[in-house]
């Protein structure tokens, strides 16, 4: 199995296409909650709050993804699995408490199961473009500038 790569920007590369389709789903998200939370939040309150909750991670997940805020796109990108699982499998067993589709129901069925796909895709990316501290052999930092060895 090849070595994630090393120092590289998390905005770079695949990154750019990773950041291009969660700013999608982060405007799509906003503007379809905001329509719904305007114009008809009685009719679904629970469901359009979710699908504003879900515009509000993605919207956190593009930044932290564009800018290498890496702590901050995994924790977004984990409250998005945790989300798209927990609101997918609900929304499965008791669709009679979904008065209305959210980004996240059956698992994003209504946005071809990207919402699914996306937070596996961005956890390995985050995996893949991680840093390495160099360790010394007593265990700690080395202390050697980036990209020379270790005597």
């Amino acid at each position: 199995m090849p070595e994630p790569a090393s120092d590289q920007r998390t905005g770079t590369g695949f990154g750019k296409v990773l950041v291009f389709v969660y700013g999608i789903f982060a405007l799509s998200a906003t503007g379809r909650s905001s329509v719904q939370l305007g114009t008809k939040a009685s009719e679904a309150p629970v469901a359009y709050s979710l699908s504003a909750f879900a515009a509000v991670v993605y919207i956190v997940a593009t930044y932290a993804l564009a800018t290498d805020r890496r702590r901050l796109a995994i924790a977004a990108v984990g409250i998005e699995l945790v989300g798209v699982l927990t609101v997918g499998t609900t929304s499965v067993l008791f669709p009679q408490d979904y008065a209305d589709a959210t980004v996240w129901s059956d698992y994003g069925n209504g946005y071809g199961y990207v919402p699914l796909v996306l937070p596996f895709v961005g956890l390995w990316w985050l995996w893949h473009t991680r840093r390495h501290t160099r360790r010394s052999p007593s265990g700690g930092p080395s202390g050697a500038p980036p990209g020379t060895k270790d005597s």
